[in-house]
């Protein structure tokens, strides 16, 4: 058998044919090393294909000492034959080493490493390279589509001012951008994409400023300058520092990542993640406290401002302070080189929790993304209602005799359209009146005069014999606990504390 194989080798040597070389002895020597590289790989073919594995190994590694391109065979090679050989370690590594010369995953499907494929080296190099699916791949992948889709709705959106949904609507998409990117990196969908990598990387520093201006937007109407251009210096700079990584070609980033994961390293990272990170939550903590000043200053014109739009900058202002923790606590996992666990992704599903609360809004009260700085302002969708100033005063003092004379709070199956009937009018002239004349919605009013009349209610109890789901009742609501939560916000009480307030003050006097 040995002298068949040998006989064939003779024959496909023989067969070949060798380009001439220029005479002389720089030629001559070129001409023998390609030679002696060749005969050397044939010596070890026969070795392995004889399964003399440990010396098929030597000639194999000699040849990888001697050439210089197109190794990825004998790689393959020595890898398999470590495998032969019952030798995970270095089988893995080889086949590490060979991934960064020729980078086919399906390698690992060879049927030569059966043998080792249970083993812990084996399985760790395959999970390192092979795509992967998890809970949270899945997770990240339903986000970032639910986002690219609500950051388009949001743009089209003629009802939300311009500037204010170019702003959020460009904060949520640079927010699914990088959900994506987290999706292909923790997949290892990375290597079959080599061009993204680091491709969310380059919105870093534009969080921040996208946020602000767009509190900045919502609680100031406030018109951009051309100094505000100067936020936009961090950004200009990094793309500037970053471009020469994008501008390489896709071998040299895919040699870039799987030099990475051979060291231990996150895959789709920069080298100087930790510099990014620590500049990134600079920029994150001041834009923060920006915020918060806008938040405070918004919140604390009550007369003005409306309740649902301070619900909603509440929201997203702090989700974006427990992403600015969370991203902390990534930039001390990653200095410690820890790439996994639920805190390495809690920066992320922060970053989710902000593209779905933004998405319910977009869908249940799009109204919010506009803000307000006056009621004038946030009404700005009746100005084409037809509804004159004669008209709205006319229904305001019908609505009016039918709260204060006629008590319809007390109906508890009062609605906007039922009153809308008893105005002899449409829901979205009710709607305005009450919004333009009582700085309120619907139900806020219909709850401000409930809770007046119940408080009235109780401070003529001054023995405490009546139920508080009575007085619940009797005031209009359908339960106790719409009541309690109704007056504690009206009062600062529940109903209880307020019973035994009036009962201490009847003691007393």
């Amino acid at each position: 058998m040995l002298q068949i194989r040998i006989l064939i080798t003779f024959l496909l040597l023989s067969s070949h044919s060798y380009p001439i070389v220029p005479i002389g002895i720089e030629g001559v020597t070129k001409e023998f090393h390609k030679n002696s590289s060749e005969v050397g790989l044939e010596k070890a073919e026969i070795l392995f294909l004889d399964h003399r594995y440990p010396e098929a190994i030597e000639n194999y590694i000699e040849v990888l000492s001697k050439k210089e391109n197109d190794n990825s065979l004998i790689l393959k090679r020595v890898a398999q034959s470590y495998s032969a050989l019952n030798d995970p370690t270095n089988s893995a590594e080889f086949i590490e080493t060979y991934l960064k010369s020729d980078f086919n995953t399906d390698v690992f499907a060879d049927s030569w490493f059966d043998n080792i494929r249970d083993t812990p080296e084996f399985v760790e190099i395959s999970e390192k390279y092979t795509p992967q699916f998890s809970i949270w791949s899945f997770m990240y992948l339903y986000v970032a589509l639910i986002g690219f889709y609500i950051s388009v709705i949001i743009h089209f959106n003629r009802k939300v001012d311009r500037i204010a949904k170019i702003l959020i609507s460009s904060f949520i998409f640079i927010h699914s951008f990088f959900i994506l990117h987290i999706c292909l990196n923790i997949t290892n969908y990375q290597y079959r994409f080599p061009h993204s990598y680091l491709m969310s990387t380059c919105f870093s520093f534009l969080y921040g400023p996208l946020l602000y201006f767009y509190f900045k937007r919502i609680t100031k109407q406030y018109k951009f300058k051309k100094k505000d251009f100067l936020h936009l210096i961090p950004t200009a700079l990094f793309l500037i520092y970053i471009l020469p990584t994008y501008m390489l070609s896709a071998e040299e980033k895919l040699a870039l990542m799987v030099g990475r994961t051979e060291n231990g390293l996150n895959p789709g990272d920069s080298s100087n993640l930790e510099i990014i990170v620590a500049l990134k939550l600079v920029s994150l903590m001041a834009y923060g406290f920006f915020i918060r000043k806008l938040y405070l200053s918004y919140k604390e014109q009550k007369e003005e401002s409306n309740h649902e739009s301070r619900i909603w900058q509440r929201n997203i202002y702090c989700i974006h302070v427990a992403y600015i923790f969370c991203y902390a606590g990534y930039g001390v996992l990653i200095s410690n080189n820890v790439i996994s666990g639920f805190l390495y992704h809690s920066q992320v599903i922060c970053m989710a929790l902000m593209v779905m609360y933004i998405g319910y809004c977009a869908i249940v009260q799009p109204d919010v993304f506009n803000g307000t700085s006056s009621i004038k302002n946030l009404f700005f969708k009746y100005e084409k209602s037809g509804l004159t100033s004669s008209l709205s005063n006319e229904l305001r003092d019908n609505l009016i005799r039918l709260f204060d004379q006629e008590k319809i709070h007390k109906e508890n199956d009062l609605n906007l359209e039922k009153l809308a009937n008893k105005l002899n009018t449409t829901r979205h002239n009710a709607s305005q009146v009450i919004n333009e004349h009582f700085n309120m919605n619907f139900n806020e009013m219909v709850n401000k005069y409930r809770i007046s009349e119940a408080k009235e209610i109780f401070n003529s109890d001054f023995q405490r014999n009546l139920n508080i789901i009575d007085v619940a009742y009797e005031v209009g609501f359908n339960n106790k606990v719409t009541f309690n939560k109704a007056f504690k916000k009206d009062t600062h009480l529940t109903p209880s504390e307020y019973q035994r307030r009036i009962f201490a003050e009847a003691v007393q006097s």
